[in-house]
């Protein structure tokens, strides 16, 4: 998102980045962190150091104000609490446009009480943003980062025993996109003209049912793959079971088969002609390695 924003400021004048990061981020020796550090510094970029858990909505709604354009990028690890209480400090602040953490799923469709409570959040996240007219927000759907999909915690394509767990039938779908596609996609949609306003910007990078993945995972890797079908009641009971659990939260809300997938057709990048990532070129990419992961 950084690298991508950066990039494309450079062609706007007047145009400058600034990224918020923990003083731990800052002050870290750890190595990676030392190197993340440095390069955004190589951009350019002014770093500020805050807090978006321990700072009050006042204090971040100070800093806010300083902007013209906010961009949500905590994800979920902040806790289910953060994204409001951002988007309060954002209104506050009266910046002129809000971009909310919602790199997922359509929660509109989802609709309240789903297995993963984490969306009515996001959904009261929505509510507020349409309540108001004086910041212009915008909300970009992005479907499952394309990684995610393939995590072995995750469950769904388990490479060690050549087998797909589909999340509800063989035939239900998902889109997909890699955080490198939603950055340059981001960014375009930052800087695009005319100004996107107060609008839900669809994005996919692929969107497949779990059959298909099967299928792409075979062609690329040139060895049969299992199906079998983990059904919407199971994983509702699963999580009976553990109700807490996150990882089954997802796999329930993910079997309904509601807003977790939508034709690239009249995506963002398809009617701009931007090239993204499939999934069989993720595979080649990631996983055609000539060996068992």
């Amino acid at each position: 998102m950084i690298r991508n924003l950066a990039r494309c400021a450079k062609d706007v004048d007047g145009a400058k980045i600034s990224v918020l990061l923990r003083a731990s981020a800052v002050e870290s020796t750890e190595p990676g962190k030392q190197r993340d550090i440095a390069e955004i510094r190589d951009l350019g970029i002014e770093i500020v150091v805050g807090d978006l858990v321990k700072s009050s909505i006042d204090e971040l709604a100070i800093e806010f104000a300083r902007y013209d354009t906010v961009i949500g990028c905590a994800g979920y690890a902040a806790g289910i609490n953060t994204p409001m209480k951002i988007a309060r400090a954002a209104l506050q602040a009266r910046i002129p446009r809000y971009f909310p953490w919602q790199f997922g799923v359509d929660f509109d469709v989802i609709g309240r009480g789903s297995p993963q409570d984490i969306f009515d959040a996001q959904l009261d996240v929505r509510e507020l943003l349409r309540s108001q007219n004086q910041t212009e927000w915008v909300v970009i759907s992005t479907g499952m980062f394309m990684s995610y999909l393939f995590e072995p915690e995750f469950g769904v394509v388990d490479l060690q025993n050549d087998a797909v767990h589909a999340l509800g039938s063989l035939h239900t779908a998902v889109t997909l996109t890699t955080p490198d596609d939603i950055g340059v996609l981001t960014a375009a949609v930052v800087f695009a003209q005319p100004r996107i306003r107060n609008e839900i910007v669809f994005l996919a990078g692929d969107t497949v049912t779990y059959g298909e993945v099967a299928d792409k995972l075979q062609a690329v890797l040139g060895r049969p793959f299992s199906r079998s079908a983990w059904t919407e009641q199971y994983l509702l009971d699963e999580l009976a079971r553990d109700p807490q659990n996150m990882m089954r939260k997802y796999r329930a809300a993910f079997a309904q088969g509601r807003g977790v997938a939508w034709d690239k057709s009249g995506t963002f990048n398809q009617r701009h002609a931007i090239a993204v990532t499939d999934v069989s070129s993720w595979i080649r990419a990631n996983l055609a390695l000539g060996r068992r992961q």
